[in-house]
Formats: C-alpha cells, structure tokens, sequence
C-alpha cells in the first residue's frame, strides 16, 4: 500500500474522530453517559495521528489504541450498569474486568518493550505478548458486544444497532490483525487501519447523533451465549499458545510439550462435549454460581410473606393467599390447593383464579406422596405426563387424574414437620418453560414456610375450639353450682311442706319459691347456649341496703342471715353481677355454719371504697388451703361441694374492679371481705330483689 495512501487515510481518519469528540464534547456536562463517547473519540484521534508520524511500537501509539478500547469498553459498561441497576451480573461485569486487566497488561508491556529493542529475543517475546494481549482484547470486546446488543430491548436496537456495528467492524478487524500477526509474523493489516476506521466513522456519527437513549433488558440466555463464546475464546488461545510455545522451543522437548498440551485439552475438550451429564452439570454450576439468580429472593419474599401473612379486605381465606402467593412467585395464572389426610389421600381444599371442572381426585397417590414428603420433592408436571415420575434409579407411578391435569405446571409440597401436610399445583404461566434448580428450591422453601402459616392456623382453629368447649365447661360447673343450690333450697321447701302445708303464709311463700327456682331454672338453662351467655355490664351506683337485704330474706327459709350497714351506701357495680357474687359466698357461710349461729352480713364505708362482710361461725380453713385452693375451680372442704362458689364469686368482684379479702382459721370461722369503688346514694338507682 503506498505510504502517502496510509498517511492520508490516518490523518482523515484523525480528522474525523477530532471532529466527532468535539460534537460529543457539547454535552459533556448535561449527560455523563456522553463522557465515554468524547474520550474514545479523542483517543481515536490522537491514536490514529501516532499512526501516521510515529512507528506501531511507539509507546503514544499503543497507549492511543488501549486508551481506545477503554473508552468504548466504559461507554459500554455505561449502558449494561444504568440498566442493572442493583442486580447487575456478575458474569458480565467480570468480561469487563478481564478484558480492561488484559488492557493493562498491554499498556506495561508497551512501556518496556522499547528497551529491549537490542535483545531480539526478548524483544519478539514482547511482541508476541502484545498481539496475543491484543487478540484477546479484541476477542472479549467483541462478545461483550454481542452480550450488550443482545440483551437491548427489541425498541431500542434500531437506536443501538449502527454503533454496535461499528465497534463489531473495528475490534473484529483488530482481531483479524492481531490473529495474522501472531502466526504469520511478517503479514502486517496495520497499514489499513486508518482508511477502515476512517470508513466507519460515519457510522458512529450517525449512531450517535440522538444521543445514548438505549434501554437494556438483561437476559439470562444472552449471558450464557457470552461466556460460551469467552470459554471458546480460552480454548483457542491455550491451543495458539501451546503452538507457538512448540516453535519457539523447537527441538524434541519443546514439540513434546506443545503436543502434551494440545492432546490435553483435546481430551478435554472430547470428554465435556459430547457428555449430556457433564454439560448438565456444567451448566447448573454456573447457573448457580455464574449467573444472577432469575429471582429477586428479597423482594419475592417479602411479597409472598405480605400476601399470605396479611388478610386482605377481599375475605380471601389462608388456603387462597397460599395459592396466590406461590403462584405470585412464578407469574402463574391459577392454581388450587390439595390437602393430604394422615393416609394419603388428596382432597380439593382451595383454588384461586381456577374455574375449571376437576377431575375426581384424592386415590392412588400414596407411594407419590410419600417421596415427595421424604424428598421435598416439587413436581414438574411435564415429566408426569407419561404416568411416571422418574427419579435416579427410582420410578414413581403417578394417578391418571394427577398427570392428566391439563393446565398444571408444578406442585409445590407444604411440608411441616416433617410431614406432608398439602399440594399446592400451579397453572403454567403465558410462557411455558422447563422447571430448573432455581424453581426448584425456591418453591420447596416457600412451600415449607406456607405450610408453617397452615399449621399454625390449624391449631389456632383448634384452640378456639378448645377455648369454645373450656368456657362451655366452665359455664356448665357454674350452673351445676347453682342447680345444687337451687336442689338444696326445694329440699328444704319439701320437708316444711310436710309440717305447715296448712299454714297460708307459708304456701304462699312456697308458691314464691317455686316459681323464683322455675325462673332461675329457666335462665340456668338459656346460659348453656353459646350466644347466651349473661354479658357483663358495666359498673353504675347500686344501693347496698336493698341488694343485701334481698339476698338475706331469700336465704331466710335456709338459715338466718343478719345485715348491718348505712342503707345510704351505694358501690359502683355490675347489679346482677354483685348479687350473684354475694350470694354465693352467703350460701357458702350457710353450709359451713352450724344450726343456729347466724350469717353476719355488714357493709361499710373505707376510704371511699365500699366493704361488704360475710361472715361465719364455722369450721374454718387452714392457712394452706386459703393460700393455694381456695380461689381454684374444683377445690372445696365440704363433701358435697363443687369449689365452685368462692372461684366464681371472685371472678365476678375483679370484674368490676374490686378486690376480695379472707381471713380464716380452723375453729374461728370464715370472713370473706369484698371492696369495691364508692358511689354517690343520689344516682344510685333502686334495684329488683332476684330471688335464689
């Protein structure tokens, strides 16, 4: 090629680059994406004047050209990072790194080679380096372009193509260069370089001239095809590497170890590739720890933990939010929820988005569901299809009405406990692909932890059905304590009728009676159901005198009961509540009472609380018994007793915000001492006597 052609095609080239970075330098400060574009374009400049004035080896000619392939590697960088984000792949971001340190390595190699200008052998050895630097630089550039246009969205690739191109043409003729170069070593492209970097100017002017407004979508299978290409790339240069080593050496120990080489990684090269296992696992290794994960665990766990954790104001119930959160998980359109009994049989429990007819379900999948719940096992429908789930050396027969499940895609186990507790299957998603590793152990674990939100709204139900029975008991003792009151009080009525039946007043007063314990009865019984329980009512100013003298005449038939007390006190309670408390506790006085001695019942004034006495002259209680079974349901001294009384009596006090006080000791009686807050006489309103 004539020298002045190659000096005018570099100084144009020159020219054009010049006057590209000064149009880029315009927007220098509005946009940093711009940045990259005005260096590269400026090097291009500078390194295509070397060229022309200066030799190929002169240290300002190498730094232009690696300050070249920095600059257009960071606008590309530039790109993939603004559309990464925070998720950016490692992969990727590794080429970059590897190609930028090959850079490095040739700017050093540039710097010294000039001082070995005398010693041929070195000098050449230098060379060598150089150029097989420069091969791999321009190898990997090239793939990291086919990874950048690759992952662009389908609306930006006419935006990005032109200058993609351009880079293509540049770094695929210095990969040509560099290739000839190093194995012909006296072929030399380098003279047209300028006239074709010249020739593609255009095409970054014309690239560029809207500005760099690329969106990037980043692909999994575009990042494979990547470091598919850079293992090639690897292979060839230890391949070209072993050759040259083989000339360079010479003589039988240099072709033997040239030739070792080569037959090496030939044999490896024979034993992966054809290997399906070898690939397989190739590949999930990477998958694993190669390339970013397909899911954002972070977020998709947040989300799936909201959408179950959280009822929402649709009514969906447990079963549904299960569903749809795993279904969330893979962008799957429906599903339903299967749940196995302790043999093994599958029952529709839930679906969600998911009306088409099932076929009959539940039989036959015993020996499935055992693996999966030993295995954790998350099914891939696809390979149901034939009726058998082939698993190593296992075969699995799979139910008719399972693999002939039309829309299904995966079933998620929902183990806890080790236990098989539910299957969730999942309707393919628009796009159908093959379950991986991925899927695999992210649907195992959030089945696990869905699962866990099952079980424990089991035994939360369980609990309330427990609690629902616990208080239907304790209802049932308290009125059981009641009826033996209400037994004792008719007993009582029969053995007088038999000595006054003839008296008037005292028929009149067992017509009373009876009707009072029928009424009692009556409303014994109405609590016994489990929306009829009396609800507490809140506190009001109740006038003592007349409760209390109430519950006295109605306990008069059974034994005497005295009330002392200022008719004007009034305490703030529950009416109906109070009475009931009192009453049990002067029944109580009663049966520990001999004939004879009376009840003292006397009601006080302290410190603006009001005191309500119940006093006896019984047997009394022990210190121990007062301290530890008193107040506990089911502990009573008397034979015929129920220790229902004083348990419940309390209960009502502190319900009202009182307090309840004994003193006791065997041979002296009983006094139970209940508080309660004081209230005005003036607003306390006159209360009907129930009779017990």
């Amino acid at each position: 090629m004539p020298a002045l052609l190659i000096l005018v095609s570099h100084l144009a080239a020159a020219a054009l680059y010049g006057v590209l970075a000064l149009h880029q330098s315009r927007h220098w400060r509005g946009d940093a994406r711009h940045r990259p574009l005005v260096a590269a374009f400026a090097s291009m400049a500078a390194w295509a004047l070397a060229l022309a004035l200066l030799p190929p080896e002169a240290l300002f000619t190498q730094l232009g050209e690696s300050g070249r392939n920095l600059a257009f590697l960071a606008f590309m960088y530039g790109i993939m990072r603004e559309a990464e984000g925070e998720d950016g792949q490692r992969a990727v971001r590794a080429v970059y790194a590897a190609v930028a340190a090959a850079v490095g390595v040739q700017i050093a190699i540039g710097g010294v080679m000039a001082q070995f200008r005398e010693a041929p052998l070195a000098f050449e050895a230098l060379v060598a380096a150089s150029q097989l630097l420069g091969l791999i630089v321009a190898a990997g550039a090239l793939i990291l372009v086919h990874n950048l246009y690759g992952q662009a969205a389908p609306g930006s690739r006419a935006a990005l193509r032109l200058p993609m191109i351009a880079l293509a043409a540049m770094w695929g003729f210095d990969l040509h260069l560099y290739t000839v170069a190093y194995f012909t070593e006296g072929a030399d492209l380098a003279a047209l370089r300028g006239l074709v970097f010249a020739l593609l100017a255009p095409l970054f002017a014309l690239g560029v001239r809207r500005g760099p407004r690329w969106t990037i979508q980043l692909s999994r299978a575009a990042t494979f095809q990547s470091v598919s290409l850079i293992a090639i790339l690897f292979y060839l240069v230890a391949m070209m590497s072993a050759a040259r080593l083989t000339a360079a050496l010479g003589g039988e120990w240099g072709r033997a170890g040239g030739l070792g080489l080569i037959a090496l990684m030939s044999a490896a090269a024979l034993l992966i590739l054809p290997s399906g296992t070898a690939r397989a696992w190739l590949r999930v290794f990477l998958a694993k720890h190669v390339f970013e994960h397909r899911y954002d665990y972070r977020r998709e766990w947040r989300r799936f933990t909201d959408t179950v954790g959280r009822e929402r104001g649709d009514g969906a119930l447990l079963e549904e939010r299960i569903i749809k959160g795993l279904a969330d998980i893979a962008e799957a359109p429906a599903g339903l929820l299967l749940l196995a009994d302790p043999h093994y049989r599958l029952t529709l429990a839930a679906r969600w988005n998911l009306a088409a007819a099932l076929p009959l379900c539940g039989e036959g999948a015993e020996r499935l569901l055992r693996f999966v719940e030993t295995e954790a096992h998350v099914l891939d429908f696809e390979a149901l299809r034939g009726g058998v789930l082939r698993h190593g050396e296992k075969s699995i027969a799979v139910p008719d009405w399972l693999a002939g499940l039309a829309p299904a895609w995966a079933g998620v186990p929902l183990i806890h406990g080790g236990r098989l507790i539910g299957l969730v299957i999942l309707d393919q998603p628009a796009f159908r692909r093959p379950l991986d590793w991925e899927d695999f152990d992210l649907f195992r674990t959030a089945g696990i932890q869905a699962a866990s939100y099952l079980a424990e709204a089991r035994s939360q139900q369980a609990l309330a059905d427990s609690r629902r029975f616990d208080e239907f008991n304790r209802r049932f003792a308290f009125i059981l304590h009641d009826i033996k009151n209400l037994v004792s009080q008719l007993s009582l009525v029969t053995r007088n009728a038999e000595r006054h039946a003839d008296n008037p007043e005292f028929r009149a007063d067992m017509i009373a009676t009876l009707q009072s314990s029928v009424r009692k009865m009556n409303e014994l019984l109405l609590r016994l159901t489990p929306d009829a329980a009396r609800p507490f009512e809140p506190p009001r100013p109740v006038a003592l005198g007349p409760l209390l003298d109430g519950i006295a005449t109605a306990k008069r038939h059974v034994h005497s009961v005295r009330v002392e007390g200022d008719p004007a006190l009034a305490a703030l309670a529950d009416p109906a509540g109070l009475e009931q408390a009192i009453g049990h506790l002067v029944q109580n006085a009663i049966d520990a009472s001999p004939a004879g001695a009376p009840v003292r019942v006397r009601y006080f004034e302290s410190g603006g609380d009001m005191g309500i006495e119940i006093a006896d002259c019984g047997s009394g209680m022990t210190s121990e018994f007062v301290a530890t079974r008193l107040f506990q349901p089911f502990a009573s001294t008397k034979s015929t007793g129920f220790g229902i009384g004083a348990y419940e009596a309390r209960a009502l006090i502190l319900a009202m915000g009182g307090r309840l006080e004994v003193d006791s000791a065997e041979g002296r009686g009983t006094c139970f001492t209940l508080f309660l807050p004081g209230a005005e006489l003036a607003t306390a309103p006159i209360i009907e006597r129930m009779r017990a």
